[in-house]
């Protein structure tokens, strides 16, 4: 059995910060690679000071929440698929004490309608100055 692959990716989105595709579809599955808040078209990141070595001076979890939200609303949109089409969502947080909270508010605002399962864990740093990433599936109709 051949399984035939599409990828996918958008100007809409920030680009990739490595050699892999926005997002991938398998079957009826699409994959979304980690999804940052960063903005599509520059480095800049809502709500993150950075100082004058680009370390992290101070940030908004809300703001970045929001804008890794809506990037991987725009990664869907772009791969055919939609926010009602979300079946797992990983997340990664940087600081679950200080984070969580607002994280777990801003999250059950954009996912009322559609409840995805949901893992959330807390890791060192990622690879660029960021508080929040999202790694995600979606089931699309055929």
């Amino acid at each position: 059995m051949t399984i035939t692959t599409d990828k996918f990716n958008t100007e809409k989105a920030p680009k990739p910060v490595g050699l892999y595709p926005h997002a991938r579809k398998v079957g009826n599955l699409l994959f979304l690679s980690g999804v940052g808040p960063r903005q599509a078209g520059t480095t800049k990141i809502p709500g993150v000071d950075l100082d004058e070595h680009g370390k992290i001076a101070s940030y908004d979890i809300e703001a970045q929440c929001r804008s890794v939200f809506d990037n991987v609303r725009t990664i869907l949109e772009a791969s055919g698929a939609s926010w009602m089409d979300l079946v797992d969502v990983t997340v990664f947080l940087t600081n679950m004490d200080d984070d969580f909270a607002i994280y777990n508010k801003v999250y059950a605002e954009y996912f009322a309608d559609n409840q995805p399962c949901r893992t959330t864990v807390e890791i060192n740093k990622l690879p660029t100055p960021i508080a929040i990433e999202l790694k995600c599936i979606a089931a699309l109709s055929e």
